[in-house]
């Protein structure tokens, strides 16, 4: 049986664990009030510092857009109030290609 996508992302989270970075550094997600989800991924001192995201933008209708770019060694994703599995899937498939490709996600 796979792994869900919260199970893949905390299966993520306790691998940068280290004693340093999970005192500073973090996931965050909160709920947005237009509605919908918001998802912080701090790549600072990870393996995906600086690694290319290309940027997902799909903006169709109120409750299935999304939103997921890096920036400043953060990834940052935002999506409706259904879109928070897709969000989490945009990062984990992104996070598990191996480095010298990105993502077939797309814009």
């Amino acid at each position: 049986m796979s792994m869900s996508p919260i199970q893949e992302l905390q299966k993520w989270y306790r691998s940068q664990c280290d004693g340093d970075w999970e005192h500073q550094l973090g996931i965050k997600i909160e709920t947005l009030d237009n509605p919908g989800w918001s998802v912080r991924i701090d790549l600072k001192g990870t393996s995906l510092a600086r690694r290319p995201f290309p940027s997902i933008k799909r903006l169709e209708d109120k409750r299935n857009w999304i939103h997921c770019e890096v920036v400043n060694d953060k990834f940052e994703g935002h999506g409706g109030p259904l879109m928070l599995e897709e969000i989490i899937r945009a990062f984990l498939s992104w996070a598990n290609a191996p480095s010298n490709t990105t993502s077939n996600a797309s814009d």
